[in-house]
């Protein structure tokens, strides 16, 4: 049985909104997603307590958090920032451009506006 005051980690990713279901936690957990304390774990009843830190990679972003407490449920968002401390980096300014798509000049199908002042450049010759 878990020591008092811990509690499964895939509950707590639960219960913290970290994921959408506990299954999901489980999966996260399985797949190598989650370290605590630096150690990477694959088990789903891996207990946490007070003051672990929590590595969680989630798709396109790395999460750190420190437990502050067990959850007793899954309840709203509110309560869910009670049971963590972020302690995540902010994203530097290449990670923040990294999400929108960028082309270069010229490459790719043209625009509509592109497409106009080529006709109109046909149409002076």
């Amino acid at each position: 049985m878990a020591a008092a005051g811990s509690q499964r980690i895939d509950k707590w990713l639960f219960f913290a909104r970290v994921v959408k279901s506990r299954s999901l936690a489980a999966k996260l957990v399985q797949t190598g997603g989650v370290r605590v304390n630096s150690a990477k774990i694959d088990q789903p009843a891996f207990p946490v307590k007070p003051g672990d830190g929590l590595t969680i990679s989630l798709e396109r972003r790395v999460i750190v958090y420190r437990v502050l407490l067990p959850g007793t449920r899954r309840g709203p968002a509110e309560e869910a920032r009670a049971l963590y401390e972020d302690l995540t980096p902010p994203p530097t300014p290449k990670e923040e451009r990294l999400d929108v798509a960028l082309r270069d000049a010229g490459a790719g199908r043209p625009t509509k506006r592109d497409r106009r002042l080529t006709d109109r450049w046909r149409d002076q010759e």
